[in-house]
């Protein structure tokens, strides 16, 4: 049986799950390659939290850092991995790849397809936080705000676009859209607590107590619903209203109206009720509506995995096989090729690749490294891995028509935004295009 340092593994993508995932498998002797679209690593660590949640995200680079440092690892920033990228996947085999663990996210853009979508003042909550984090191209994106928003979705990215909108001074009135009640809310209260100031609790209190029938009916408690509501008054700081945000309940968003000019002018609601199917609470149109006054649209309604990158999609996710040979803690972080009904031999997923849009860094981490052992697994199950050497992979590497970044290039990086941090007087300071890093990393471009 051969052993661990004979293995070649391709790790995509460089958030929490693919550096956790890594790390497991260089500190079990395979040599790893790290490939990552962006230039730093990090993933929804580095570009998903909120901008001045400065001590979190400094405590993750420095893990990041110590990771990039292991023997083992060869990182390799700057380079798209995909049908369109920089490197086909299907090329990792030609390059004696024993295994391919992909941790690359869910990168494409769930929209709904409402009537409207193509107006002007809509937009995903993808690419605002994007936007506000500077991670390029996004950041140097421009938007159309009105001061009228609606957010359709009700889970913590709701809370942080909300936050950035009030703390911009962007939105006089803020929206959030439910389809379901006040029990099936999805947001922290520690994160609620960020923008609790400015939120119209009287108004929260008629939601609830409109809805309180409904909710007994289904076993939900109103009073805990508004008990979240003031622990998450408790836990934030006094502060102005510099927003007005609601909360609309027990609405789906049916249509985006616009003012004849291309401009959003209103939503189109339907109120719902809840039933309960196999267990669960879901929502039901009554097919009466009702229009809301805004002018612009936020979707925070998740994300789907990118429909490009070679490998077969199911729904929002990629297709994984529902009978592994290799699941750690009954979970599959295997793949099926649907149309030839067959496991697909030496590809594997995690983290919000597996499944989209759940949990934070630590399952993210978690996930990442119990994906690595399956892949383990399956390298340890076979005894006829062909040799590898560096020489193709170096050899593809070179073919691309731009700089890959590597590990030490990050360091380069990472000191100088450090240094204009300090002379700036600011608490961290980004570079936000590009060409900025590359050539702060030394790179002439």
């Amino acid at each position: 049986m051969p052993k661990a340092d004979d293995y070649f593994v391709a790790v995509i993508g460089a958030g929490p799950a693919g550096l956790f995932g890594a790390f497991e498998l260089a500190s079990q002797g395979a040599q790893v390659v790290l490939f990552n679209r962006d230039i730093k690593p990090g993933g929804l660590a580095e570009y998903g939290v909120y901008p001045t949640k400065y001590r979190l995200k400094q405590g993750l680079r420095a893990q990041f850092r110590t990771i990039l440092s292991r023997q083992g690892i060869e990182y390799c920033g700057n380079v798209t991995i995909g049908e369109h990228g920089d490197i086909r996947l299907a090329e990792l085999n030609d390059l004696v790849f024993h295994a391919v663990l992909v941790t690359t996210g869910a990168q494409g853009i769930k929209w709904l397809g409402l009537p409207g979508e193509d107006l002007e003042g809509v937009f995903h909550a993808k690419a605002l936080v994007y936007y506000y984090n500077m991670l390029p191209p996004f950041s140097g994106r421009k938007f159309s705000f009105g001061r009228r928003v609606a957010i359709i979705g009700v889970g913590n990215v709701m809370v942080d676009i909300a936050r950035f909108l009030i703390e911009e001074g962007i939105a006089d009135e803020i929206t959030a859209i439910a389809r379901r009640g006040p029990a099936e809310i999805k947001f922290d209260k520690k994160e609620l607590a960020s923008v609790i100031s400015n939120l119209d609790v009287t108004s929260y209190q008629k939601e609830v107590d409109a809805a309180s029938q409904l909710m007994i009916s289904m076993g939900e408690d109103p009073k805990s619903a508004m008990q979240y509501i003031h622990e998450s008054i408790a836990l934030s700081e006094p502060g102005p209203r510099k927003a007005h945000m609601t909360f609309r309940f027990l609405r789906s968003h049916k249509k985006i109206l616009g003012n004849g000019n291309g401009r959003v002018s209103g939503l189109l609601l339907e109120e719902n009720t809840l039933v309960k199917e196999n267990g669960e609470i879901r929502a039901k149109g009554t097919g009466k509506m009702e229009e809301l006054a805004v002018d612009t649209v936020i979707y925070a309604i998740g994300d789907k995995v990118d429909e490009n990158f070679g490998l077969p999609v199911a729904g929002l996710e990629f297709h994984k096989n529902p009978d592994p040979r290799f699941p750690i803690d009954n979970t599959s972080f295997e793949l099926l090729d649907p149309i030839k009904g067959q496991p697909i031999e030496n590809t594997f997923v995690a983290g919000w690749a597996r499944i989209v849009s759940k949990g934070q860094v630590g399952i993210a981490h978690k996930d990442g490294v119990n994906a690595a052992r399956s892949v383990l697994e399956y390298l340890d199950s076979r005894k006829d891995w062909p040799a590898w050497s560096f020489a193709a992979f170096h050899k593809r590497l070179a073919e691309i028509d731009k700089p890959v970044v590597g590990a030490r290039d990050l360091i380069k990086l990472s000191n100088l935004e450090e240094k204009l941090a300090e002379e700036k007087g600011l608490p961290e300071y980004k570079f936000s295009t590009n060409d900025e890093m590359l050539r702060a990393a030394g790179y002439q471009v």
